[in-house]
């Protein structure tokens, strides 16, 4: 599988959760897209691309005649994802999601945004600052992590806790970037939607990693990367939104299609690269025609599953994540010599990795204790993780 990827032949790369890894199909798509848009740049991108008039045009103007290449790529992703079209665009990434949606909360003073202490660092940053300029405050829920117990039941009551009379949004992780953990965001979102809370889900992991049904969860807007599992060039990601919670949403960038439409406003944002986009249903193809969604799934879960029990008993360290909380990664804590460390160890054990024994992996510090995340791909195998704990278990720290 290896070979349809342009990954570098002296490197072992176990951390395609990062920023992902494009199949050389789908970028020779790209390149294909970008040789088509230099042929007729203007008539490509203000006519072809997207729809300048609303969907019910002004007497004397001419509409679009076919579907507009953005939409109609909207249309193949929404429907691997369980959603509608036109319930979904693109933005760059799912920080670039998170920030539409926040930022156009109409806030007051003594609000709150509230944020699970799992968040991503950046969507974190941008909870922060909203609630800063508008005079709100962020209340962080405190979730379990080791899990122990019922997950669904902890996770929930824990959300549920941090709910109060002047919450306008909660935040929920559906895949944890550090922990990997797949967290119940249905039931998250039950208790939510009981006390007239919107939830916006950072989905960032989910699409293509799990089998991913938006419009089954419960949830008021959704973001998610395309460009890390489901194999789009980057940058691309998805932003869904409930028809019902669209009056205020508008994208970071001002543009022409201001008061026209959820599709209207953020599909011209300016004159960006739009080929990661249409080339996302590409990644699709590839996935279910060359790999089997299933099968990937199955072989990266059962890969990753079985790596993050290896190394942990390796290591003499606890890991008993319940089986459904796991997708393709895994995040495992280090061995106690290198817990003695302090928390500092992880980011230069990250660039030994690299630069001594040529391994890309991701090694973090998660509540003051080193963890080595376990991206599994169809590109990795056994050996791979085997030498990343001989190369650990050699770190003359």
């Amino acid at each position: 599988m290896l070979a349809h990827w342009w990954l570098a032949p002296d490197i072992l790369y176990l951390n395609h959760g990062t920023v992902g890894a494009t199949p050389r199909v789908v970028l020779e798509r790209q390149h294909e897209l970008q040789r088509e848009i230099e042929r007729q740049p203007a008539r490509f991108l203000t006519r072809e691309l997207m729809r300048w008039l609303p969907d019910d045009p002004p007497e004397g103007h001419v509409a679009t005649l076919r579907r507009p290449l953005l939409r109609a790529a909207a249309d193949s992703v929404a429907a691997f994802i369980g959603a509608r079209g036109e319930d979904l665009v693109f933005v760059h990434n799912a920080s670039a999601g998170i920030n539409a949606v926040l930022r156009s909360l109409r806030l007051a003073a003594g609000d709150e945004i509230v944020v699970l202490d799992q968040a991503y660092g950046a969507v974190a940053k941008t909870a922060a600052w909203v609630a800063a300029e508008r005079g709100a405050r962020v209340v962080t829920v405190e979730t379990p992590f080791p899990v122990e117990g019922d997950p669904t039941q902890a996770y929930a009551d824990a959300v549920g806790r941090a709910l109060g009379p002047r919450t306008r949004i909660a935040v929920l992780d559906h895949v944890v970037s550090e922990t990997a953990l797949v967290l119940p965001v249905a039931a998250m979102a039950a208790r939510c939607r009981a006390r007239g809370v919107p939830v916006l889900v950072d989905g960032a992991h989910a699409p293509a990693a799990i089998d991913l049904d938006i419009a089954a969860l419960g949830v008021d807007f959704y973001v998610g990367n395309l460009h890390k599992w489901a194999f789009a060039p980057r940058p691309c990601a998805v932003l869904w939104a409930d028809p019902g919670r669209r009056e205020h949403l508008h994208p970071t960038v001002i543009s022409w299609g201001l008061g026209n439409g959820l599709a209207q406003e953020f599909d011209w944002p300016g004159t960006p690269d739009p080929t990661p986009a249409l080339a996302a249903p590409a990644g699709l193809a590839f996935m279910r025609d060359v790999l089997g969604v299933d099968a990937m799934r199955r072989w990266n879960h059962d890969l990753v599953w079985r790596a993050a029990h290896e190394l942990a008993a390796r290591w003499g360290q606890h890991w008993a994540v319940p089986e459904a909380m796991v997708g393709c990664m895994a995040t495992v804590p280090l061995p106690e010599r290198l817990q003695v460390l302090g928390p500092e160890a992880a980011p230069r054990l990250k660039d030994w990795l690299l630069y001594e024994r040529r391994i890309e992996a991701q090694v973090l510090a998660i509540r003051g204790r080193s963890h080595v995340r376990l991206a599994a791909q169809v590109y990795n195998d056994e050996r791979d993780y085997e030498a990343l704990a001989e190369a650990i278990d050699a770190w003359p720290a």
